[in-house]
């Protein structure tokens, strides 16, 4: 057992194989009913799911437990667990944490992940002398001081402006080190002649009253707008008091631009300030979630963040992981406004649900912009199903058929000189190759290089099977091949019965023509037709898929002939050292003591005495 101490996080790291059930017993019984972290790793030792608990010991037992109520893709994460590492928490929050660091860093596959890759802007006051203040999308704290980030361009560039409406801030590159100033280096500028600097170049401001307007600068970044409107009252009245009018006039200039940048971006009361708003709103097979981040009533900034659900996650679950991300990356607001509670607490902020009032409209307008995003996705997901569509209209109405054509099937068969023939099919459902649909054929009742009989076969083996099973039948049969496969298909499905109830076509590859069933004469599709291109396509996948299965097949016959010369060595043996090399040159390339712990060292020395 492994321990390392820190301020908050207590990690206590166990391994464990769980490869049998005995293990797996011992494996369970170590867990603590703890807050933490578990990993689980699969046979290649690859981490492929984090989760957080409450209750380490409750939570991981309840996976192997046959009465939980899991769907498919949870009782495929754990017929894959190979390996178990957990890690205590003090809280259930630093948990969360954790959690959230780990799922970044590795990107397990049965994890969800936060959407989110765009790179926003940030203002960052330089470190140097007579600061500049710039934009940038790269965040280097040993550059200066960032603010932001900014949800979009335009809200930073409408800060910057009004920054230097308000403030004489330079904006050149020049090194203004003291000994640069006194030995004149330095001319001023047009900024300085229409007013927009004051010449620290020259040494007409000094380094003292620069920084004054920088400290003003800095609270405007940090939204703390009420600070600067105090001192320029302050400094109005001031004015106004030694009848310095034009001065006066100046300062209240700046409170009226101010004020009308306040109101630009005031959404409820003034308030309201140090307020992270975060809700959240979901599909079947995904989450969106906004965030604010409100300063004295003020929207400084806003995201958008979609997740894709990976297994069974709630919308508290993806929530908590939510507003723990946040946090991390953009520290600082006491209070986090919700639309649904956090099932977890913590020291480092409350957590509101608002139910009335101002509080409750910026979880409303937050949550309308949630659900705005899932509507702009599910229009998203629709236009590209309407896509799929008319490219399945256009290929229904090139073909004629009565049907569009959502599920498509096609046959090829493949054999070098009539042997090792095989077969294959693939399925596309709404245009989109369906791999679990595809499948391989051993050619069984045909001998010699016989295309058409094979395509018989396996069109018949097929379809009886789906008969069989009650299984979907496709809404269009495509053979790779001319009018001789294309004929034979066709007894098939009579013999069947199903002959006139599927819609079957040929294509020959030399002019890519289309044949229908007893028409002499091929249909010419026009080359650009985006029908034609998806049928060529599901050939050619038809075409791979075949030729890939038969290579196999005929390098495994070769090593088969050539270890059958040896006495001893059987079919299940090649097969053996076949599913354990993966290939013919392995086992060629492997040592004497390598294939000695696959097939023992009597046949070890067999097959290596053949090759020699």
């Amino acid at each position: 057992m492994i321990t390392i101490s820190s301020d908050k996080i207590q990690i206590y790291t166990e391994l464990a194989q769980v490869t049998t059930s005995d293990t797996l017993k011992k494996t369970l019984a170590l867990l603590p009913d703890s807050p933490g972290v578990y990993r689980y790793y699969n046979k290649e030792d690859i981490l492929i799911y984090v989760g957080k608990a409450k209750s380490l010991k409750k939570r991981v037992s309840s996976y192997f437990n046959r009465q939980s109520p899991y769907n498919r893709k949870t009782e495929k994460l754990v017929s894959e667990i190979a390996r178990i590492e957990f890690t205590l928490a003090n809280h259930e929050f630093d948990a969360l944490l954790l959690e959230n660091n780990l799922i970044k860093q590795n990107q397990p596959k049965y994890n969800i992940l936060l959407k989110d890759d765009k790179t926003f802007p940030y203002l960052c006051i330089l470190k140097e002398r007579f600061p500049r203040i710039i934009y940038t999308r790269k965040f280097n704290p040993k550059q200066g001081e960032y603010f932001g980030p900014y949800s979009s361009v335009m809200a930073m560039k409408s800060v910057l402006e009004l920054v230097r409406q308000l403030y004489s801030i330079r904006t050149c590159n020049l090194v203004l080190s003291p000994e640069n100033i006194e030995q004149k280096k330095f001319k001023v500028c047009l900024e300085y002649h229409i007013g927009n600097c004051k010449g620290p170049c020259e040494g007409l401001q000094s380094e003292a009253d620069y920084l004054e307007d920088i400290a003003q600068v800095r609270n405007i970044l940090k939204g703390d707008l009420r600070v600067v409107e105090e001192v320029f009252t302050s400094q109005m009245t001031e004015a106004a008091a030694k009848m310095e009018f034009e001065k006066a006039a100046a300062y209240k200039h700046k409170l009226d631009l101010l004020e009308k940048f306040q109101s630009k971006s005031l959404v409820v009361n003034p308030k309201l300030t140090n307020i992270d708003v975060v809700t959240i709103t979901s599909s079947p097979t995904g989450a969106f979630l906004n965030y604010l981040r409100v300063k004295e009533g003020a929207i400084i900034f806003s995201k958008n963040i979609e997740v894709k659900k990976k297994l069974d996650e709630s919308d508290q679950d993806i929530l908590n992981m939510t507003v723990a991300d946040l946090r991390t990356t953009y520290p600082g607001t006491p209070l986090v406004f919700t639309n649904l509670p956090l099932s977890l607490q913590s020291d480092d902020f409350e957590n509101v649900v608002p139910q009335i009032g101002d509080k409750k409209k910026l979880v409303d307008l937050s949550l309308k912009n949630a659900l705005y995003l899932k509507k702009e996705k599910e229009i998203e997901k629709e236009s590209r199903q309407t896509k799929k569509n008319e490219v399945l209209a256009i290929l229904q109405e090139n073909l004629r058929l009565l049907q569009l054509p959502k599920v498509i099937e096609c046959f090829d068969n493949s054999n070098f000189q009539g042997t090792s023939p095989v077969a294959s099919m693939v399925r596309f459902v709404d245009g989109k190759p369906d791999k679990k649909g595809y499948r391989h054929f051993n050619i069984k009742t045909v001998t010699g290089p016989d295309d058409f009989a094979s395509m018989k076969e396996v069109v018949t083996r097929r379809y009886q099977r789906i008969m069989e099973e009650q299984g979907e039948f496709p809404s269009l049969i495509i053979v790779d091949g001319g009018k001789g496969q294309l004929s034979h298909a066709c007894e098939a499905l009579k013999e069947l019965g199903l002959y006139g109830k599927i819609p079957i076509v040929g294509i020959a590859k030399r002019l890519e023509e289309i044949y229908y069933p007893d028409d002499p004469l091929p249909l010419l599709i026009s080359k650009k037709s985006p029908g034609l291109l998806l049928i060529q396509q599901i050939r050619d996948e038809a075409h791979r898929f075949a030729i890939t299965f038969h290579r196999l097949k005929r390098s495994k016959n070769t090593f088969h002939t050539e270890l059958e010369d040896v006495a001893g060595i059987g079919t299940k043996t090649v097969d053996k050292l076949l599913a354990h090399f993966k290939s013919v040159k392995k086992i060629n390339e492997a040592t004497l003591a390598e294939l000695a712990e696959v097939v023992g060292k009597k046949n070890a020395e067999k097959i290596k005495g053949q090759k020699g």
